[in-house]
């Protein structure tokens, strides 16, 4: 079992789905990622938060063994983000950002969190991305996480990122933005010649695609009766496959496969309630039964032709 960084925002969240409101709950995609991680491993959580931010929170941060050390509090607020879904959860409508003390955000590493060995970067902008990556000891293995906005405006500094990149977790436009390639397997390869040995294309309700050295591997996602609140969802499944990579604390397709379905997992209980209640909620007990449940759901047969 090794450590994790996790590099990202730290935020209150605004939102109305079709199941209700809530307002200024915990989010933010460092926040997600971590309680996500913390399932598996030791988590070291990096970002900034506001003087208006709950000490609460970061209690309750720290009964699930993250270390948050790195989490510091400047002058000003805490990055805010107001928004709502309608029938389709798959889109996301913005109605307010205040970046907050995160528009600053000089990520700063000292001690012991240099060395850690598993790096999860968040879709920050690549030069802070960069920047984390800069000063860390040669770290095993690093995951990154991009967005359509970075890929559009910044998209030369992201690709120095990506060559120093073990592994990317993008969707199917965020593929197309930064290979040309319309098609997804030809896109998947494109993308591993720009650094990263695997690629990981999160497909949203459909579950994830692994492109690896040599092999392809779908996991489909967890059927659910219903969905509250998909907000954090991306970044839920990559923390939670950065926690199981470093728990097995090895690298080989076998446990790639297993930390998607990892992934899958815990993301499911994510969107089941609003913010990180519920991933802050999960116990092992309950993963497992579900683990349990999935197993029997995405078995395929045998077909003798």
């Amino acid at each position: 079992m090794s450590e994790v960084l996790i590099v990202g925002s730290i935020a209150y969240d605004s939102l109305k789905t079709p199941y209700g409101s809530v307002a200024k709950t915990l989010g933010g995609a460092a926040t997600y990622s971590s309680l996500a991680a913390s399932l598996f491993t030791p988590v070291r959580m990096m970002g900034p938060v506001g003087d208006d931010f709950k000490e609460t929170e970061l209690q309750m941060l720290r009964r699930h063994k993250i270390n948050t050390d790195l989490v510091t509090r400047e002058k000003g607020k805490t990055f805010y983000w107001k928004g709502y879904y309608e029938d389709d959860m798959a889109l996301a409508h913005t109605v307010k950002i205040d970046l907050g003390v995160f528009e600053t955000f000089n990520p700063h590493i000292t001690g012991k969190a240099r060395t850690v060995p598993y790096v999860f970067l968040a879709a920050i902008h690549p030069e802070l991305q960069l920047n984390v990556l800069n000063q860390m000891t040669k770290p095993k293995y690093v995951v990154l996480d991009t967005r359509d906005l970075w890929i559009n405006i910044t998209k030369k500094a992201l690709l120095k990122v990506l060559k120093k990149t073990d592994l990317v977790v993008v969707n199917d436009q965020e593929t197309r933005l930064l290979t040309g390639e319309m098609h997804l397997l030809k896109g998947a390869r494109a993308l591993q010649k720009l650094g990263p040995k695997t690629v990981i294309v999160k497909k949203g309700e459909h579950g994830a695609m692994l492109f690896g050295q040599g092999y392809t591997f779908l996991s489909p996602a967890v059927p659910l009766d219903y969905v509250v609140d998909p907000t954090g969802a991306g970044d839920t499944f990559a923390g939670a496959f950065i926690g199981y990579l470093a728990k097995q604390n090895k690298i080989t397709p076998d446990v790639l496969k297993k930390a998607v379905i990892a992934g899958n997992l815990v993301a499911s209980y994510t969107v089941q309630g609003f913010g990180t209640k519920s991933i802050a909620a999960l116990t092992r007990a309950s993963l497992r039964k579900r683990a349990a449940e999935y197993h029997k759901f995405a078995s395929i047969p045998k077909v003798n032709l």
